[in-house]
C-alpha cells in the first residue's frame, strides 16, 4: 500500500524544513503524553474517577502505555520494512488520535487502561520510524544535530503539558483532566497533513528496487539533477552498501542477529543496548513522577510540587539544546560517558541529602527540611545533564549504527528496549518512592555508573560518517583493533575522484574494495589539510 504524495512544499530547502518539522512536531507530541499524567495523577477528580487508586495501580494506569508502545514497536518489526517510513507515521497517528479519545473520555479503570495502550502503539510505531527516517534524509555531517533536535522537541512537549497541566487546575472538576489528555490529537492532525507532503526514504525505495523513485527523491531533496556529483555520489554508494549488505543471500527475519560480514547481529545489540541506557538512568523518576517526589520525599506542598516540576522540565529543553547544536562536533561516546557520570553524581547527591530528613534521631528536623530542599538543586541538574547527553545520543544511535538491510525492523528491536525498560521504571518507581524512599535513587546512581566502562568498551564512533560508511567499521577489511572504537571522529569529505572514476571502481572492484579505498582517499585527504590548515 502506498500513501499519496503531494507536491506542497517543492524542492530543496523548503522540503528539507518540511522533513525536519514532521519529525519534530512528532516528537512534541511524544513529549506531551509523556509529561501530561505527571500532573494528572495528583487531580483529586482523577483520583475519584478511578476509584482513589493505590501507587502500585497508579504505576500500572501510568506505565501500561509503555506497554502498548512495545507492541507499537514490534508491529513495526513486522511490518514496517513492508509500510515504508510515510506510511507508518500515518498509522502511528491514527492509533494515537484514537487512544486520546478514550482516554479524554474514560469513565472506568479497565477504559483508561486501553486507552493508554492504544495510544502507546502508535507512539511506538512512531519513535521507531520518526528517527529512522529523519537519519536517511539528512547529510552525515548533520544528522547528530538534525536527529538529535527531535528529543529537543520532547523537552517542548514536556515542558508545554506540565504548565498545561498546571494552568488548568485552576478550572477544577474534570476538565481539569480530560482536556490536556484530548489536547495530544493537535499535534497528530498537524503530522496527518505533513506526511502527504514529504517524499518517502531514497534509502528505503532503493532497497525495494525502486531506484528511478529513490534517484528522484535525492535530486528533490537537495534541488540537483541526478548528473550532480553530490546526488551521484550518494547514489552509487547507497547501492553498493547493499550489495554487500546482502552478499549472505536474501535477508530474513531470523537472521537479525547473525554475525555475518557486517555484524548485524552485533549492531542490534548495541542499538538495543543504547536505548536500554537510555531509561535506567532514572530520567522517568524525575519525568512522570517528580511532583510526587518533591511533595513526599523532599516534603513540598502539592501546588509548589507541580510548578517545581514543571521548571525541572525545562532544563530538559535548555539541555537538548547542546546536542542540536554541537553533537556532530562532540561525538556520541564522549559525551556518552561523561553524562552518564553526571547523572550517576545527581542522583547520588540527591540520595545523600534526603537521606537526613528520614533519620530523624540523628538530625534536627530543621536540617532535614534544609538538605531535602537542597536535594531539589540537583533535580534540575540532573535533568539539564540528560537532556544534554542520555537524552539525544541513543536516538541519533539507534538508526545509524544498524545496516540498510535491517534499519527498520533493527531500530524496531532498538526502540522496544525503551519502551520496555520505561514500563519497568514507571511501574515500579511510585513503590520505590514510598518505600524506600532516599535510598531508590541509589539504584539509578549504580546503573549510571556501569553504562561507563560499556560505552567504552563496545560502542564505536559512528559521528560524521555517512550510513554507508558505517557498515565498514564492522568489516574485516574496515578498522580493526581498539582504534576503530576510539578514534577521533572525522569530518565526511567528499571523494576526490570524479563520479565517473567511481562507479568504474565498483564495476572493477566490487563492494568492500572500492569503500575502503575511497574512505582512506577521504581520511589522508583530512590529514594533508590539518598539516597545511
Amino acid at each position: 500500500m502506498a500513501l499519496l504524495k503531494y507536491d506542497i512544499f517543492g524542492r530543496g530547502l523548503k522540503l528539507q524544513i518540511a522533513i525536519t518539522l514532521t519529525c519534530q512536531i512528532a516528537f512534541i507530541f511524544f513529549g506531551y503524553d509523556q509529561g501530561v499524567f505527571s500532573g494528572i495523577v495528583t487531580n483529586t477528580n482523577w483520583k475519584q474517577t478511578f476509584s482513589n487508586p493505590t501507587s502500585s495501580i497508579e504505576g500500572i494506569i501510568v506505565s501500561i502505555y509503555n506497554l502498548g508502545a512495545f507492541a507499537g514497536c514490534i508491529l513495526t518489526f513486522v511490518w514496517g520494512e513492508k509500510c515504508g517510513r510515510r506510511l507508518c507515521m500515518w498509522i502511528a497517528m491514527g492509533w494515537i488520535l484514537v487512544g486520546a479519545a478514550l482516554q479524554a473520555s474514560s469513565y472506568s479503570r479497565a477504559q483508561i487502561l486501553v486507552a493508554r495502550f492504544v495510544t502507546g502503539i502508535g507512539t511506538g510505531i512512531e519513535t521507531s520510524t520518526v528517527p529512522m527516517y529523519q537519519s536517511e534524509l539528512c547529510d552525515a555531517d548533520k544528522r547528530g544535530r538534525l536527529v538529535s533536535s527531535e528529543p529537543l522537541f520532547v523537552g517542548v512537549g514536556i515542558v508545554l503539558s506540565y504548565f498545561f497541566d498546571y494552568g488548568m487546575r485552576s478550572v477544577g472538576g474534570e476538565v481539569a483532566w480530560r482536556v490536556p489528555i484530548a489536547c495530544q490529537t493537535f499535534f497528530c492532525f498537524i503530522v496527518i497533513f505533513l506526511v502527504f507532503g514529504i517524499p518517502e526514504s531514497p534509502r528505503w525505495l532503493y532497497a525495494h528496487g525502486k531506484e528511478d523513485e529513490a534517484l528522484q527523491v535525492l535530486c528533490d531533496v537537495w534541488d540537483a539533477p541526478p548528473e550532480n556529483e553530490k546526488v551521484n555520489k550518494m547514489h552509487t554508494e547507497i547501492l553498493a552498501a547493499l550489495d554487500l549488505e546482502r552478499r549472505t543471500g536474501e535477508y530474513r527475519w531470523r537472521d537479525l542477529f547473525k554475525r555475518d560480514e557486517v555484524q548485524t547481529g552485533r549492531r542490534v545489540l548495541l542499538a538495543y543496548g543504547m536505548q536500554f541506557m537510555n531509561q535506567m538512568g532514572g530520567i522517568n523518576l524525575v519525568v512522570y513522577y517528580v511532583p510526587s517526589a518533591l511533595q513526599y520525599n523532599v516534603g513540598l506542598s502539592p501546588n509548589l510540587s507541580l510548578v517545581l516540576g514543571g521548571c525541572v522540565q525545562t532544563m530538559f529543553f535548555f539541555g537538548s539544546l547542546i546536542p542540536t547544536f554541537f553533537l556532530d562536533r562532540m561525538g556520541r561516546r564522549k559525551p556518552m560517558m561523561w553524562g552518564s557520570l553526571g547523572l550517576a553524581i545527581s542522583m547520588m547527591l540527591i540520595s545523600v541529602l534526603l537521606s537526613f530528613k528520614f533519620k530523624p534521631n540523628e538530625y534536627s528536623h530543621e536540617t532535614g527540611v534544609k538538605t531535602a530542599t537542597a536535594s531539589v538543586a540537583f533535580f534540575f541538574v540532573y535533568m539539564l545533564i540528560f537532556g544534554s547527553t542520555a537524552n539525544c545520543i541513543p536516538w541519533v544511535y539507534v538508526p545509524e549504527i544498524l545496516p540498510l538491510h535491517v534499519r527498520a525492523k533493527g531500530t524496531a528491536v532498538g526502540i522496544s528496549a525503551n519502551w520496555l525498560w520505561n514500563f519497568v521504571v514507571v511501574m515500579i518507581t511510585p513503590t520505590l518512592i514510598n518505600n524506600l524512599q532516599w535510598k531508590a535513587y541509589l539504584i539509578f546512581m549504580c546503573l549510571n555508573l556501569s553504562f561507563i566502562p560499556l560505552v567504552y568498551f563496545c560502542y564505536p564512533e559512528t559521528s560524521n560518517l555517512t550510513l554507508e560508511e558505517v557498515d565498514f567499521l564492522f568489516t574485516k577489511e574496515g578498522n580493526t583493533g581498539l582504534r576503530k572504537f576510539t578514534r577521533r571522529s572525522q569530518p565526511v569529505l567528499e571523494s576526490l575522484k570524479p563520479v565517473a572514476e567511481i562507479e568504474a571502481d565498483i564495476e572493477k572492484h566490487g563492494d568492500i574494495a572500492f569503500e575502503r579505498e575511497h574512505v582512506e582517499v577521504r581520511d589522508e585527504k583530512h590529514s594533508e589539510d590539518e598539516k597545511s590548515g
